[in-house]
């Protein structure tokens, strides 16, 4: 029996609060995905894809892995700043958004 079958969700009504969090969490974190490992050519394919964007100025779309989520998120902009050093780049936007390098999964330039 899986925990994510009608049986499970029937007897929630009596649970106790407790244990319907627990529960909750649970199915959550089944469906957390994991961070896919990139290889060296994947990794070179990104930084000259973040390079070309910033000399030119173009606008990117950045998927990456947010671990606060557990998921994939994508973000669209320009960028000010791709710093290898410190391993993160930031975005020409009103909040500024930074993001890992090593959390980008995928660059696609417009």
């Amino acid at each position: 029996m899986s925990v994510n079958d009608r049986g499970t969700k029937k007897w929630t009504a009596m649970m106790m609060p407790e244990h319907e969090e627990m529960i909750r969490q649970l199915w959550a974190e089944q469906e957390y995905k994991e961070k896919p490992i990139l290889d060296e050519q994947k990794q070179f394919e990104i930084n000259s894809k973040l390079q070309l964007a910033l000399s030119n100025d173009l606008t990117v779309e950045i998927e990456y892995y947010s671990h606060d989520l557990h998921d994939f998120q994508k973000i669209k902009g320009k960028l000010l700043i791709v710093d290898n050093l410190a391993r993160v780049l930031q975005f020409d936007d009103e909040d500024s958004t930074v993001i890992a390098l090593d959390e980008v999964m995928e660059v696609t330039v417009d």
